[in-house]
């Protein structure tokens, strides 16, 4: 028989040694932080860390702090600050971590720590990599109110010789575009200076334009993103839905769907959720709901934006079915779906359901009903003409009414004639509010609607004092890929006198039919023919005029409007749609409406 094997002599160049204590500690935690999904899971490697005095270990921290972040984030905070002490060795690779995970954290204390990391890793003499900047910024863009702190990491980052990164480039775009419409333009130079091979470069600064209200110029880039050749991902598509959501762009819209389906991008939960908002905020519901119907996994965000897309316009009956097929299949409503819910009754005048919805929020659901639920009851009753309810039902609200429900009160009041209980809301309004310009333009409203013109010129000569100026109204129509804007008045438009005999001839044909123009919606010291002349410029009525002169007999006219509709528009456009035989969709602030035959979807009901 042959004889055993012996081991080689200790030292050898056969031999594998047992690890070492520390060595084989080290190994056991970090296997044990792998395995940690859940903050009560957490504790076990954190007590074998302490035990075996592993507090010193950078390696062992970095994954304890990572896993932390993402495991258990209220943990994150007190850890690091009984762990992270003066001695302890650090390195780029712990102290990036710890700038990720508190960027990452769901809670605002954690995000506004992250950037701290860094001024700290300059202190330890640590030099900043390629990894530092990206997680950096991203911390730097989660303080929008904070500019400086991004403008010194962008600094930072060309002194280490950073900046060019394209990961570094691509974040410091979107950091910019995260501070506001006032920091695009540093977008776009950074945007400009980077090479644009990635579809994430260009993702990042059409979010960007998105973001900064600036939907036309995201639309834009989007086309210069397909004549330079690179292919859109999914993040590009979802900003470039966004802008066609904004702009009401209903033919971008169906392109970018076609467009998905030729590309072969993938039609994620998320993107057709995003389709779904898309379709009803450019007016086409039942193509939301032609979208919904074909997902073969549905999310409650999937049911929340079908709820909100008929909610939007009026088919409140709808709406309420889909609610209740939703938890009839399992899906347990969220706040949003009872937002969404509570605003198709508002909008629908369907005033005792809405009420047993609210009501089953606690009782049935244990959603404890939130401020903006509260809000769509105040609006459901006043619309409905139940100012006194309404009144009744803020006094008796949990929390403290926001200016929103008050505002939503005094148009009630408005609406149905209550103007010295609207003007008293407003007042006290103004006095706990001064600086908002609605507060100032409802009772500059109220004033004028019981002619006391004095008073409103001394409302607005107090908001001229403050530098407040009233959002004027404008329209939005789209025709052939291209976005066309009108302001009341307006003469900038290349076809401007062509519109304005078109809105002329429309005005002949309506008081042909009758049709006279609402004049106590002229908030102006005019005479009654100044005021008909007001009334005939508004915004709506000269978009409609271009389409009418653009497109042929019977084409769909679709507006978007930056506020709501008035009463004189609402009832001109009854009859045009009747006089021109054209369907017309507008979407204002509040919902849609459907024009057709002389009446409107919402039923005078808005």
């Amino acid at each position: 028989p042959r004889p055993p094997l012996r081991s080689p002599p200790s030292g050898g160049p056969y031999t594998t040694a047992p690890p070492s204590p520390p060595r084989a500690a080290e190994q056991h935690c970090l296997r044990l932080l792998e395995r940690a999904t859940t903050p009560a899971s957490l504790l076990q490697p954190l007590a074998f860390l302490l035990k075996h005095g592993l507090h010193s270990n950078p390696l062992v921290l970095t994954r304890l702090f990572s896993a932390a972040g993402s495991a258990a984030p209220a943990l994150l905070e007190p850890l690091v600050a009984a762990l992270l002490r003066p001695g302890l060795p650090l390195d780029a690779f712990l102290l990036n971590t710890l700038i990720r995970a508190h960027v990452a954290s769901p809670l605002p204390s954690a995000r506004r720590r992250a950037a701290a990391f860094f001024p700290l890793m300059l202190r330890r003499g640590v030099a900043p990599n390629k990894f530092t900047f990206p997680f950096l910024l991203k911390s730097c863009a989660a303080m929008p109110g904070s500019p400086a702190a991004g403008l010194q990491a962008h600094a930072a980052a060309l002194k280490f010789g950073f900046a060019a990164d394209h990961y570094v480039s691509n974040t410091l775009i979107h950091m910019y575009s995260c501070f506001g419409a006032g920091f695009l333009g540093d977008a776009r130079n950074v945007f400009d200076r980077t090479p644009k091979d990635s579809a994430v470069t260009w993702s990042a600064m059409i979010g960007g334009y998105v973001r900064g209200g600036l939907s036309s110029d995201a639309v834009m880039l989007f086309r210069e993103m397909q004549a330079s050749g690179v292919r859109p991902d999914e993040v590009t598509v979802l900003g470039v839905l966004s802008a066609a959501a904004d702009l009401g762009a209903l033919e971008l819209t169906r392109w970018v769907e076609r467009f998905v389906a030729r590309e072969g991008i993938g039609r994620s939960v998320t993107l057709c959720n995003a389709l779904i908002d898309t379709l009803a905020k450019c007016g086409d519901v039942d193509g939301a709901v032609a979208v919904f119907e074909g997902m073969e996994e549905r999310t409650v965000v999937s049911w929340t934006s079908v709820i909100d897309a008929l909610a939007m316009e009026g088919r409140g009956k709808e709406a309420v079915a889909v609610f209740e097929e939703m938890k009839a299949v399992g899906v347990p409503p969220d706040d949003v779906a009872f937002t969404g819910v509570l605003t198709a009754c508002s909008h629908a005048g369907m005033v005792d359901e809405g009420r047993g919805y609210f009501d089953s929020m606690k009782t049935e659901h244990g959603i404890e009903p939130k401020i903006e639920h509260y809000g769509c009851m105040v609006d459901m009753f006043g619309r409905a003409g139940m100012v006194e309810q309404g009144l009744d039902f803020v006094r008796a609200m949990p929390m403290k009414p926001n200016p929103i429900i008050w505002r939503t009160l005094v148009a009630a009041c408005r609406a149905h004639g209550r103007l010295e209980l609207g003007e008293s809301i407003s007042r006290d309004l103004l006095k706990e509010y001064p600086a908002h310009e609605a507060n100032y333009v409802m009772l500059s409203n109220v004033f004028a609607l019981t002619q006391r013109w004095k008073e409103k010129s001394e409302i607005r000569r107090e908001m001229s004092k403050r530098g407040i100026t009233k959002v004027p109204g404008c329209s939005l129509v789209e025709l052939d890929g291209e976005v066309h804007e009108f302001i009341a008045g307006d003469e900038s438009h290349p076809q401007y006198k062509e519109i304005y005999r078109m809105v002329e001839e429309m005005s002949r044909e309506l008081r042909r039919i009758g049709h006279i123009a609402a004049t106590s919606e002229v908030l102006l010291d005019l005479d009654e023919e100044d005021k008909e002349g007001a009334l005939q410029w508004h915004s709506e009525k000269l978009a409609i005029a271009f389409v009418l002169l653009r497109t042929p007999p019977g084409t769909q006219v679709r507006v978007v409007k930056n506020l709501r509709v008035c009463s004189d528009c609402h009832a001109a456009i009854k009859c045009i749609s009747q006089v021109y035989n054209r369907e017309i969709i507008v979407r204002d602030r509040s919902r849609f409406h459907r024009f057709k035959d002389g009446s409107c979807s919402c039923k005078d009901f808005w």
